[in-house]
């Protein structure tokens, strides 16, 4: 591919400058559009079952004219906490159509921050997805007087008497009879949506304090929409694999696109059915979180590693081909004619059979949340498979910058989506102004003036670079980064992707170092990737802190941080570590529902095992 700038991309303008006015017109001029057309997929008994376009714009309408029955007016928030399912999506539209806005609850939140999240929201009605969602919201009854209905997805309400909790059966049997005597009742509601009105309101996953809600306006999604549809990357032909959090900016994004291009989706919150999926669904592209691509890159590897022999040498071959087609393309250059030859054998011998475990049809995979080593995304452009590392945050509706299938260059987060402007302070932090950018935090005024200029410019809090040819590298958060006590800066979550690039086994690592004269880390395992390594290692059965202890697991473990610190300057390298005996978790306050790194909390909670190291 011939090298080119972000200046001379080609972009289809016009399907920014007429976008939809709302998500509910997008949605129903879909419906209208392709009504025959294959909307989404979502698994039923042992196989996945398919609908239209019609048959959902039919649902949805039912489920919005019952919200309109309850008493929803224009604007009201209506809270969703639920895992990523078929009826996330139909609740969504539906509150879409109603005119009101969506609040996202991870199902993983605690009972507390749920009825934060509903309180400081002003909910009115709290789509949940089961018993155990009920019960979070029963717990804290009496902080949620705004709550006027609770509409139980899964199964039947435990207490029958209990009028504050109906079926989602009940909300569609209200909105099909009041449909039956005004027939225009959705429709009129769809007309009075303006750009600006309220559309989605999410929680930051508040590494820090309370959370915050972000309020998004329509606007910010049908510019999502249109502007990523603009650079045509994707059409009316592909089919997407959603399984990330739809309570999370990066999957309410991946929800809003079809709306927009009309493809399919096929929907599936199991993270555990992913692999077993992806052969029958046949996917073109799928959104991710980093730790999949390296947890898949480490399988693959061992798998191959265990083997041994002949095959792992034709691998370690194919492999190397690979790499030099896929550094040749990031310089623009053609594969030579012998390259070309060995290369066509190494994919008909080694990479067809890795891509054909993700379906065989994938033209490329999206990374967005966290930082993806490098190293890894190269890897798999190795295989054929291209991963498209972008960057967003809530506060921006996700997607803000992406790689191009036909443009990217690993390390980066690629060029802005059209119409996102970008620039860097003087200190490196990356400012970001654009229709996506959000209107303000919910009732924080304080925290909006702290987060956004008078001429709509946001603050992300990450430092970066944009090289000359228009692409963005992040190096960090700005709060995350320390210098050390000889004034040298590190930046521990590059430190953190490269690691997690090279070894197979951790979950997390977390350098330290502030005002010290070297840096030190806290690992923790990926439980199920350890055991399986335990297991053939004359530790079957042992527990995860006994394996976490075993004197062979940290032999194991300084291997991989010698061969970190190989790459890293001096200061940034990690002389003493300490694995952690237990995996971090939600419950615990040191990751988020997003599973984003509550670097602050890991390093007060475990201060003794970090003061311990520089003893």
């Amino acid at each position: 591919m011939a090298l080119i700038h972000a200046s001379e991309e080609v972009v289809d303008t016009s399907l920014i400058e007429n976008r939809s006015p709302s998500v509910a017109r997008l949605f129903v001029d879909r419906v209208a559009a392709t009504p025959n057309g294959e909307a989404y997929r979502f698994p039923e008994g042992n196989g996945w079952a398919s609908v239209t376009w019609a048959e959902t714009g039919t649902r949805v309408s039912r489920l919005a004219a019952g919200l309109i029955v309850l008493g929803v007016n224009p604007e009201d928030r209506i809270a969703l906490a639920s895992s990523t399912r078929y009826e996330w999506v139909l609740a969504d539209l539906a509150v879409m159509c109603a005119g009101a806005a969506t609040t996202t609850v991870y199902p993983t939140t605690t009972a507390p921050d749920v009825a934060f999240i509903v309180s400081n929201s002003g909910s009115r009605i709290v789509f949940a997805e089961d018993e155990s969602q009920v019960a979070k919201l029963r717990a804290h009854r009496g902080e949620l007087a705004d709550v006027m209905k609770v509409i139980l997805v899964d199964g039947t309400p435990s207490d029958n008497a209990d009028e504050w909790i109906i079926t989602l059966a009940d909300l569609e049997k209200l909105g099909s009879e009041y449909l039956a005597e005004n027939p225009d009742s959705v429709e009129n509601r769809i007309a009075t949506i303006t750009p600006d009105h309220l559309a989605t309101l999410i929680y930051t996953s508040g590494t820090t304090g309370k959370p915050k809600g972000v309020r998004l306006p329509h606007s910010a999604w049908t510019y999502e929409a249109a502007g990523i549809a603009s650079v045509g990357i994707l059409g009316p032909d592909d089919v997407q694999y959603l399984w990330l959090p739809l309570s999370h900016v990066f999957g309410k994004v991946l929800l809003t696109l079809p709306l927009q291009i009309g493809f399919a989706t096929a929907v599936d919150g199991r993270v555990d059915k992913i692999v077993e999926n992806l052969p029958g669904v046949k996917p073109t592209f799928m959104g991710a979180a980093p730790r999949i691509f390296e947890k898949v890159y480490a399988k693959v590897v061992a798998t191959i590693r265990e083997e041994g022999g002949i095959k792992e040498k034709i691998f370690d071959w194919a492999i190397g081909v690979g790499l030099e087609v896929s550094r040749a393309k990031q310089e623009g250059k053609t594969p030579s004619g012998l390259l070309s030859v060995k290369h066509k054998l190494a994919d008909r011998l080694v990479f067809t059979t890795i891509r054909d475990r993700f379906g065989g049809h994938l033209k490329f995979f999206i990374s967005g949340s966290a930082a993806l080593d490098k190293d890894v995304a190269q890897w798999f452009d190795a295989i054929g498979i291209v991963v498209l590392e972008g960057y967003g945050l809530s506060e921006t509706s996700a997607a803000t910058f992406v790689n191009r299938p036909s443009a990217y260059k690993f390390g980066t987060v690629g060029w802005p989506v059209p119409g996102t402007k970008v620039r860097i302070a003087e200190d490196g932090e990356v400012l970001i102004q654009g229709p996506g950018v959000m209107s303000g935090y919910h009732e924080n005024p304080e925290a909006t003036a702290e987060s956004l200029t008078d001429d709509g410019w946001f603050h992300t809090g990450d430092i970066g670079e944009v090289d000359d040819r228009g692409f963005l590298k992040i190096t960090d958060r700005k709060k995350d980064m320390f210098k050390t006590s000889n004034g040298k800066y590190v930046a521990p979550s590059a430190v953190a992707a490269t690691f997690k690039g090279i070894c197979p086994f951790v979950g997390e690592i977390i350098v330290n170092g502030e005002g010290k004269s070297y840096c030190v880390a806290l690992i923790s395992l990926d439980a199920e990737a350890i055991t399986e390594w335990a297991e053939k290692n004359g530790m079957a059965g042992k527990s995860f802190a006994e394996i976490a202890g075993a004197e062979a697991t940290h032999d194991l473990m300084s291997g991989y941080v010698d061969e970190l610190n190989a790459g890293l300057n001096r200061w940034e390298q990690v002389k003493k570590f300490r694995i952690l005996d237990r995996e971090l978790t939600v419950e615990a306050g040191e990751i988020t529902p997003s599973m984003k790194l509550k670097r602050k909390v890991v390093i007060n909670n475990f201060s003794d095992e970090l003061t311990d190291l520089y003893k």
